[in-house]
């Protein structure tokens, strides 16, 4: 094979020619060098054939630590799963043994809290069974457990063939209090009543409240009937002493009726009935006392009844009159004023005394009709004597508590004056201490409405209410009326006479009238002049009358019923 000189080529010359023209010895050399190019090539190639080896070996091992370091990687990624598998498997095994103690404690707690409901539902059922069978108030037994229980103590003395007795008990004037104090102190009497009542009786003895102010006691261990009578005695001397409620002193009485089995009634209804008839009767009887049932209580209790009846129909008949009762000035003799005094004249039983309706006018709630039309009737008469040319008198009417708290009282006032043409300062209201003393700021400004109008104000049956200097003295009263029970009896008894003396002498000191109610002889005439109280009324002086009769007693001057007699002489 013919080898090329790269020279020769480059210079142009042919290869072949070019060895032709040279000597063997030059070839050979040539030749030689061209073998020894070759062979270094062969090595380079050689070389590079072994660096590729040797590269590669080094990549197979960079290879290999890949691997391992891919592996030791892995074995590290493993670990790490296993560490989270672990640490994974501990949090969850830590969260489900807290949700696990978690569960333990709500069921913990919810069997205590289901113990406890059990509990609160047992009372609840405790507490309305007990509400049921109690009175709220007073704790006392009620209307449903005193009938079950004289039920039962029925039969067992029918058994047994013994009696048994049955009391109730009604508050006497107990309404006053509630009008005048406030229902709040009228609930902590009736408390007060309880309590002395539990102490009075023995614990086999059943106590129970009816509603209001009424109260019924089983006694189902007694031998005579005087035992119930002794027991009746014990509550009338507990209840005489002052009840202490808050700031006041409180004096009430008890009306007490009783009824005996078997001799009043066989059965729960009919005792209690006969019993609360005799109470009815014992109030009648002058109240804070007790009676027994008498078969002819009966038909008082039906005269009642038919006098309510009649009441309805009595104002729309004009049935009612007014009587009038002269007021004197003790020093000087003349009469300078004149008490309205309804009566009712009944178609069937004559002329009836306020005493056997009045009570029963207010127990319906006729009462604040029947005092307008005594309003208006009275002032509506005074002027008529006005008119007439009598010497002006003021006219003295007694206001009920129904009336002072009517929301149109005042109005009924102004209206009443401007319609039958009264001056206001003829005009005179009488409201008793328990009236006064409810609601002390409405009351003072309702007063303070009447004085600015002119018309007069007088405390009526002073002293057997409750007395308070501070309302004395706040109110704008103009006089003070010595109840006729302390007049009565102020001859005979150093007590009374000492309390007319200290109402006279308040008066005196506050600048207020003072006028004795009931003055019926010279003795206590004289006496109240002594005493320098300023006007009585009574009959004395005169009893009430009708308006033709005052009008005669105003023109002739007549004071007293010695005078009264001599002129008819």
């Amino acid at each position: 094979m013919t080898r090329y000189n790269s020279r020769n080529v480059a210079d142009g010359v042919d290869p072949e020619q070019a060895n032709a023209s040279r000597p063997d010895g030059t070839a050979m050399y040539e030749e030689t060098l061209i073998q020894d190019r070759e062979n270094v090539v062969t090595a380079r190639e050689a070389m590079v054939y072994h660096r590729e080896g040797v590269t590669q070996r080094r990549e197979g091992v960079v290879s290999k630590r890949e691997e391992v370091t891919l592996a030791r990687e892995r074995s590290v990624s493993t670990r790490e799963q296993d560490c989270r598998s672990k640490e994974l498997l501990k949090t969850a095994t830590d969260e489900h043994l807290a949700l696990v103690q978690k569960a333990n404690a709500h069921l913990v707690i919810a069997t205590l809290e289901a113990h406890e409901l059990t509990e609160q539902v047992q009372a609840a059922r405790e507490q309305m069974k007990y509400a049921a069978y109690h009175d709220g108030l007073t704790g006392l037994p009620n209307r449903m457990l005193l009938e079950d229980r004289l039920g039962q103590a029925i039969e067992a003395a029918r058994r047994q063939e013994r009696p048994l007795a049955v009391m109730f008990l009604d508050l006497d004037r107990f309404k006053y209090i509630n009008d005048s104090l406030g229902h709040g102190v009228g609930d902590q009497l009736l408390q007060s009543v309880a309590q002395r009542l539990q102490n009075s009786l023995r614990h086999s003895d059943t106590i129970s409240r009816q509603g209001g102010d009424e109260f019924v006691v089983l006694l189902p261990n007694v031998e005579h009937a005087k035992d119930a009578a002794i027991s009746a005695e014990k509550i009338l001397a507990a209840q005489m002493l002052p009840h202490h409620i808050g700031p006041h002193k409180l004096h009430i009485g008890v009306s007490i009726g009783i009824g005996v089995y078997p001799d009043d009634g066989q059965d729960v209804e009919t005792l209690i009935k006969c019993a609360d008839i005799a109470m009815y009767h014992a109030k009648e009887r002058g109240r804070n006392k007790c009676e027994f049932y008498k078969p002819e209580m009966n038909m008082r209790v039906v005269k009642r009844q038919s006098i309510e009846a009649d009441l309805h129909l009595a104002l729309e008949r004009q049935e009612f009159v007014l009587y009038y009762q002269p007021v004197i000035h003790l020093l000087s003799g003349e009469i300078v004023g004149v008490e309205a005094l309804i009566r009712w004249q009944h178609p069937e039983r004559g002329l009836l005394p306020p005493e056997q309706f009045v009570s029963v006018a207010e127990d319906c709630g006729l009462i604040l009709p029947m005092g307008r039309w005594v309003l208006h009737e009275a002032c509506k008469q005074a002027q008529a004597w006005n008119q007439a040319g009598l010497s002006p008198v003021t006219i003295a009417i007694n206001t009920s508590a129904h009336e002072f708290r009517a929301k149109d009282f005042i109005e009924n006032i102004r209206t009443t004056l401007a319609e039958t043409g009264l001056p206001p300062h003829l005009l005179e209201l009488e409201m008793t201490e328990t009236v006064l003393m409810r609601d002390t700021e409405d009351t003072n400004s309702v007063l303070r409405l009447l004085v600015e109008m002119g018309v007069k104000l007088a405390i009526d049956d002073f002293g057997t209410g409750f007395s308070s200097l501070s309302y004395l003295k706040q109110y704008p009263t103009d006089a003070l009326k010595i109840d006729r029970s302390f007049v009565s009896q102020m001859i005979n008894n150093k007590d009374s006479a000492a309390i007319v003396s200290a109402v006279i002498s308040l008066g005196i000191n506050l600048r207020k009238r003072t006028i004795a109610e009931g003055v019926e002889t010279a003795e206590q005439h004289a006496l109240l002049l002594a005493l320098h109280c300023d006007e009585g009324q009574g009959y004395y002086f005169s009893q009430p009358v009708a308006a033709g009769e005052f009008a005669a007693l105003l023109s002739s001057g007549i004071t007293s019923m010695s005078q009264a007699s001599a002129a008819a002489c």
